[in-house]
């Protein structure tokens, strides 16, 4: 029996350890699916608060949890398969192994859609992103090529713009889910090209990072090549939230709804992280929700104590 179990090892699972481990809560943290979250897929983060020349994704990852283990956090590896939150203690199984506890915190993350091409996930970090705000910077003076028709495929095509020497805007479709305004905005930049209808048929790597990109027309069924450096692919998240489905309240997307911070409609069940945020999605915004998290936990803890 656990005072405190954390599902996932990201960005928020891990503050939110830290945090509990601090409040000797001695916390157990659950890896998940993605052990480390989508922080251990990117190379460079340059955006994290109080590392002036960047780290590297995976070592922030792993300095985040020896602070949590130094302080008593317990960590296991595996993802949940099921939950019970109908009463307390909650059941969590994970394998082949069902545990208790007082106090849930749900820090499951989300995970970038890609596009499912052979080598894509091993490319990574290698030319291929699913954060342009993460990995943007990279790209200064180089054409790259952002893949997706919703609002964030425009977004982030006119926010590479800045860095890029020029952005192909690439849609299966010549209509997009995107709003008139986003399209606009994507159309009136003049680094903007639009690349329609064409999906991809390959990214294109043979020295193991990206070197360009051929594209298929769906109407004319022509092939084309574009060469580049990378590839950033929009097409959405999902929230790794299926367990809870029917349990927790979510949007039609699957995000776990929190209200005040991070409770939810279940006392004693709180929710942090990507798993219940589809707008910032930032490694510092990540951990700020963990933090929230573990001390909404504690507080119902001292206030339930049996």
């Amino acid at each position: 029996m656990y005072s405190v179990i954390i599902i996932g090892s990201g960005c928020a699972g891990l503050t939110a350890a830290i945090y509990a481990a601090r409040a000797n809560l001695k916390p157990l943290v659950l890896d998940g699916h993605e052990p480390g979250g989508q922080l251990s897929l990117t190379t460079h983060v340059e955006n994290f608060p109080g590392f002036p020349d960047g780290i590297m994704g995976p070592e922030l990852i792993e300095n985040m949890r020896k602070q949590a283990q130094k302080f008593g956090a317990e960590f296991k590896a595996g993802a949940v398969t099921e939950v019970d939150v109908s009463k307390r203690p909650f059941k969590i199984i994970a394998g082949k192994n069902t545990y208790e506890t007082e106090a849930l915190i749900i820090a499951a993350g989300a995970s970038a859609r890609l596009l499912g091409l052979k080598g894509e996930r091993e490319l990574i970090g290698h030319g291929v992103s699913t954060c342009a705000t993460c990995d943007g910077y990279f790209f200064r003076g180089k054409p790259i090529a952002v893949v997706g028709g919703g609002d964030s495929a425009m977004e982030e095509a006119n926010f590479l713009s800045r860095y890029a020497s020029e952005v192909y805007l690439v849609h299966r479709r010549n209509e997009f889910r995107a709003s008139k305004i986003m399209i606009d905005r994507a159309k009136a930049n003049p680094k903007v090209e639009f690349v329609t209808p064409f999906a991809v048929e390959e990214i294109v790597a043979p020295e193991g990072h990206v070197e360009g990109m051929r594209l298929r027309n769906q109407q004319t069924k022509e092939t084309r090549e574009i060469a580049l450096h990378g590839v950033f692919v929009a097409i959405g998240h999902d929230p790794n939230s299926i367990v809870f489905k029917g349990k927790l309240e979510m949007d039609s997307n699957g995000y776990l709804l929190a209200k005040h911070g991070s409770l939810t409609s279940i006392p004693g069940v709180f929710v942090a992280g990507d798993v219940q945020d589809h707008r910032y999605r930032q490694a510092v915004t990540a951990a700020g929700s963990g933090c929230m998290a573990a001390i909404d936990a504690e507080k119902f803890l001292e206030e339930h104590k049996h």
